[in-house]
């Protein structure tokens, strides 16, 4: 007898264990909120994540790598382009930063030597990096060394500001098409002596010593529009000083655009209390 109420007592604790950690399970689901997106803003949200946590440490809420396309659920989505009035007007989405775009090559090209000296204007962006069929070609600027651009194969916040800004569509874009992420193009770069693309500060730069990235080099842009680049506007040796010129006012031919967050359609309290 007291065999089998051992074995019952067992059964009983085994059951209750087991109610305790499917509690808890459903707990964490019922509070997992599943982010992704653009991943170039993954450090930053992952910032948001810890100090939420901090507040809430029962939240549960992951970012999850998007690839070719996005997970086929999620919760909140990153966005770094701004979709049409149609589409906006039919959807919940929140502004949470913004992020700017600047012409990179690679540190051993000539197009570095050359032009991070002597800067890029307007026209010369155009020239350089867009298919355009209506450009007066005898207007143009002689480009005397070699380049090849690298730009993202898929649809994509980057590559869409980036031609948007300067009057064009991605399709415009000139060179190689790169798949997977920003990151991508400049892994790409690296690879290749004669390398240019555009990316963000936060790819371009070394988040600890704040110094350009190793085998990168920035290249200033006419920030006045003024038709040259003056010494006054190459700053791009640090990135401190760049985000403080970024954020003092609007500089020309530096394309700049909102990061939002889109949640998806079955919202949950943590979800919302994120946003």
């Amino acid at each position: 007898m007291k065999t089998l109420n051992y074995l019952y007592t067992l059964l009983l604790a085994a059951a209750s264990l087991h109610t305790v950690q499917a509690q808890k399970a459903d707990d964490l689901a019922a509070n997992r909120v599943i982010i992704t997106g653009v991943r170039f803003s993954y450090p930053l949200v992952e910032q948001w994540i810890k100090r939420y946590k901090e507040a809430h440490p029962e939240a549960n809420i992951v970012i999850e790598s998007r690839n070719v396309s996005d997970p086929a659920k999620y919760d909140l989505l990153i966005e770094a382009y701004e979709q049409d009035a149609t589409i906006r007007e039919t959807r919940e989405y929140a502004y949470v930063a913004r992020y700017a775009l600047l012409p990179v090559a690679n540190a051993k090209s000539a197009f570095a030597k050359k032009f991070a000296d002597k800067g890029l204007t307007r026209d010369l962006i155009k020239q350089i990096y867009f298919n355009d069929i209506y450009a007066d070609k005898r207007a143009q600027k002689k480009i005397d060394v070699n380049y090849t651009i690298y730009t993202r194969l898929q649809k994509a916040g980057a590559p869409i500001t980036f031609a948007k800004y300067f009057g064009f569509e991605q399709a415009n874009i000139k060179g190689n098409t790169i798949a997977g992420a920003d990151e991508h193009l400049i892994k790409s770069l690296l690879k290749d002596t004669l390398g240019i693309s555009y990316s963000v500060p936060g790819l371009l730069y070394n988040l600890k010593t704040r110094k350009v990235a190793d085998g990168l080099t920035v290249i200033p842009v006419d920030t006045d529009d003024s038709g040259r680049v003056s010494d006054d506007e190459k700053f791009y040796d640090n990135l401190d000083v760049v985000l403080e010129k970024l954020q003092a006012g609007d500089l020309k031919n530096v394309p700049t655009e909102h990061i939002h967050l889109k949640p998806s359609l079955s919202k949950n309290n943590y979800q919302l209390n994120f946003i």
